[in-house]
């Protein structure tokens, strides 16, 4: 194991005890040793991690979005959660419609001026830590509408952790933004939000 790396390894028991005479015991039936001789031996695995590790672990695997579909996007945003993508494979195929059951926010389509405060209340009522994707050029950028009406970036009202492109953007690219937010959250990296917040010495 490398010096201060995440040691999840495995450690090499002992030469005194043989690792065949370390039996199973299924803990739901407390059966007896005589009745487990069938089972095999765990041959000494054993893991080892942090408590920050495992948590960012299980925050980058359980990610609840929040719906949020403004526009086309929505539709690409929806068959992610289809069979076929089928985005419950990385602990994410609940879609909430309380903000306060979810920690992510995908701002699918295009942002109005009339609809951003809204936007703004529902990332409000979110709980920390929260993620934002930003999905689509006209979230993004604005897009093709380069007017008055649409807001140009979403990022104008919200912090943004990922930026997925396209017009609208299939559903594989969302899943691969979608795993580059749990890469980050994986590696430690707080949200947008929090960088904004240690940005004003808050």
């Amino acid at each position: 194991m490398e010096e201060g790396g995440a040691r999840l390894g495995i450690d090499k028991l002992p030469d005194t005890i043989a690792l065949d005479s370390v039996p199973i015991i299924e803990p739901r039936t407390l059966r007896g040793l005589g009745d487990t001789d069938y089972l095999p031996t765990h041959a000494g695995g054993i893991l080892t991690t942090t408590v920050k590790q495992m948590g960012t672990w299980a925050q980058a695997n359980s990610i609840w979005p929040a719906l949020f579909g403004l526009a086309c996007c929505a539709i690409e945003m929806m068959a992610m959660g289809a069979s076929k993508w089928d985005q419950a494979r990385f602990g994410a195929e609940v879609f909430r419609a309380s903000p306060r059951q979810s920690d992510l926010m995908i701002v699918a389509g295009r942002l109005s001026t009339k609809m951003a405060p809204v936007l703004r209340q529902v990332y409000d009522q979110m709980p920390d830590p929260k993620w934002v994707i930003s999905m689509g050029a006209c979230a993004s950028t604005g897009g093709v509408f380069n007017n008055y009406a649409i807001v140009q970036g979403v990022d104008q009202i919200v912090p943004v952790d990922v930026y997925v492109p396209g017009c609208p953007p299939t559903p594989d690219m969302l899943m691969y933004g979608f795993t580059m937010l749990q890469d980050k959250i994986r590696q430690g990296i707080p949200p947008a939000s929090d960088l904004q917040l240690s940005a004003r010495g808050v």
